[in-house]
């Protein structure tokens, strides 16, 4: 596995890069961490956190982080993907806490030949498993809207 800065894998500008690093990846799953700051993008300091359902993009860019690592270590390019769907996104909280560091984690569960992807995802912080995603379809090759 070699280190890659978060920005040279997901292919976005700040502050839109969520995530904070990509601690590991392998050719069939990757684990990014996420730190709650004050200025983390969609911090609400009247709660001193950020809601839930922002995982969602973690875990997005968890895939994208994978993804694009996989590729660089073959000499190729980082490219978009997309996001064509979310099954059965469950949080056990609603929000994320300031200062809490989150560990996503995506488990690639299947590729098509057509670029199609599934993921196996969760969010946890310590012990705690969060946010289970059972599947989360992503695309690489052909840009999808629903």
């Amino acid at each position: 596995m070699n280190k890659y800065p978060i920005e040279q894998v997901v292919p976005h500008g700040h502050p839109m890069i969520l995530v904070d690093e990509l601690i590991s990846y392998t050719p069939s799953s990757a684990s990014c961490s996420v730190e709650i700051r004050t200025d983390s993008n969609f911090y609400n300091s009247e709660k001193k956190s950020i809601p839930a359902y922002v995982g969602l993009e973690y875990l997005a860019q968890t895939i994208a982080a994978y993804a694009n690592a996989l590729k660089v270590d073959e000499g190729g390019e980082v490219a978009l993907g997309f996001l064509v769907s979310a099954r059965n996104y469950v949080s056990n909280v609603a929000e994320f806490s300031l200062g809490t560091i989150l560990t996503t984690t995506v488990t690639k569960l299947f590729k098509e030949d057509n670029g199609l992807s599934v993921f196996e995802c969760c969010i946890h912080a310590g012990q705690k498993n969060w946010l289970r995603q059972k599947s989360m379809f992503m695309n690489q090759k052909t840009p999808v809207f629903i």
